[in-house]
């Protein structure tokens, strides 16, 4: 049965405001909130069409004043550096008018730099005002990952792990895995003690077919 809710570009969860600006994504994980859900604590996430970086600062302007929230998260059912530009547009929008009211955070697969070729993808969003990034890497070797992430790029895993080492350099940085029953998520904690940052592990919801 369909989620009957308009979809949400904004939505909050706890003390953090959520923006949804896109359903693309360079990765087909198979274990993916969105390939059974359409909803994230009562929100609809599947966007019917790519909302304008002006629709995204409206709705945006709709709730940022309605708590101190913590954070400030691009993160849906896609990957937010598809929509770099927009990315950026906002973030500018929400330093210029709220200046540090709350931290910005980038919740990614860590492609952004394939997905965005020949562009400082890092040093964009550094001048955005954009504070931490999370990297969601879900597997310790380029075999595993591409199994269960099934990437566009061929090259992906190599590319999330140099991502990290560069955003780290400027951004609060952690990694986070899925606890999906392929992996050995004890290595990706390894990974990211060698690389310095932090290691947070998400449960993992299997779908209830």
């Amino acid at each position: 049965m369909p989620f009957e809710k308009s979809p949400s570009i904004v939505y909050w969860l706890g003390n953090n405001l959520y923006l949804n600006t896109t359903n693309r994504c360079s990765n087909n994980c198979y274990f993916c909130i969105r390939t059974f859900k359409e909803d994230v604590g009562g929100f609809n996430l599947k966007l019917n069409r790519k909302p304008s970086t002006e629709e995204v600062i409206r709705e945006l302007q709709n709730f940022i004043n309605l708590k101190n929230w913590s954070e400030i998260v691009f993160c849906g059912f896609g990957e937010p550096l598809e929509r770099l530009d927009c990315v950026l547009e906002v973030c500018k929008w929400i330093k210029k008018y709220y200046g540090k009211a709350a931290s910005i955070r980038i919740d990614t697969n860590g492609q952004g730099t394939l997905i965005n070729k020949g562009r400082e993808v890092i040093g964009e969003l550094k001048e955005a005002g954009v504070d931490k990034i999370s990297v969601s890497l879900n597997a310790p070797d380029k075999e595993t990952y591409n199994q269960v992430c099934r990437p566009t790029f061929n090259n992906a895993f190599g590319s999330v792990l140099e991502f990290i080492k560069r955003a780290k350099e400027v951004f609060h940085v952690e990694i986070t895995t899925v606890a999906i029953p392929e992996v050995d998520t004890s290595k990706i904690g390894e990974i990211a003690k060698k690389m310095g940052v932090k290691f947070r592990i998400r449960e993992y919801m299997p779908c209830s077919w």
